[in-house]
């Protein structure tokens, strides 16, 4: 049997990456190393056709205004059939903030309607100054929920940080990734952060996201490369630290 690799590829590093989006990243390939897990990273910019077949993990992190508009229509142009094909024969597909945003039906702005590529059944509104259907504060804070996914035998816990002027709505096609504990989520009413459908995740927590959860990056390293087995342990004793800290940040 060959020996484990994880093939990761990410959309608009380049573009997609604040808050520190790209940590997230680094702490799969370290992760993988530490164990012996072949790693490798291709990445996929503005106009450039995507492999449905070249990647275990498809990634996007969050970006500004202005480039997340670049990025919505280079999707809906070149990508998002390919992406789809991912999704279909297996492929995780993780997006954080503005990538979240990207993954569903559509990000309206004001006075702009951004497409979104479909793979999660929610939609996402905001204006240009951040006001929302007469709300004009941004989401922002310290946020904590807690996560049941497949395999695993108790819920746990998520930290992290969010910062996003959309609210997004799911659909009934569409799961939460988790039920808030600690901040506001997906839009701020009804408890509920984060997407999913199938293999495919969108969340809003940045910060960046599994450096303080490091539970999760193993579930997703383990879910793409279809371990049958739990990966090996590691000494996570800094780990847990960083995880608890984000709790406490966020009031758990």
């Amino acid at each position: 049997m060959p020996d484990p690799r994880l093939r990761v590829l990410a959309l608009y590093p380049d573009l997609m990456n604040i808050y520190a989006d790209r940590g997230n990243l680094l702490l799969l390939e370290r992760r993988c190393a530490w164990r012996g897990i072949g790693f490798s990273l291709l990445g996929a910019g503005l106009g450039d056709l995507l492999d449905p077949e070249a990647a275990d993990l498809y990634y996007i992190g969050g970006g500004q205004d202005r480039d997340q508009r670049l990025c919505a229509y280079d999707l809906a142009e070149h990508k998002g059939e390919a992406l789809h094909e991912a999704a279909a024969r297996g492929a995780v597909v993780l997006a954080v903030c503005g990538g979240y945003q990207l993954l569903g039906r559509s990000y309206q702005l004001a006075g702009e309607t951004l497409p979104g590529v479909g793979l999660l059944d929610c939609n996402t509104v905001r204006t240009e100054d951040g006001a929302v259907l007469g709300s004009g504060d941004r989401l922002i804070g310290n946020v904590a929920i807690e996560v049941q996914l497949e395999r695993m035998a108790e819920p746990q816990v998520l930290a992290g940080f969010e910062n996003h002027g959309g609210r997004t709505h799911l659909g009934p096609a569409a799961r939460p990734l988790g039920k808030v504990l600690r901040g506001l989520g997906n839009n701020g009413n009804d408890g509920l952060e984060g997407g999913r459908a199938g293999k495919v995740i969108g969340t809003y927590l940045h910060g960046p996201l599994l450096p303080k959860n490091v539970w999760f990056a193993d579930w997703l390293i383990a879910t793409a490369i279809g371990a049958d087995e739990p990966l090996a342990p590691l000494d996570d004793r800094l780990e847990r630290l960083a995880h608890l800290e984000a709790r406490r940040a966020a009031g758990i």
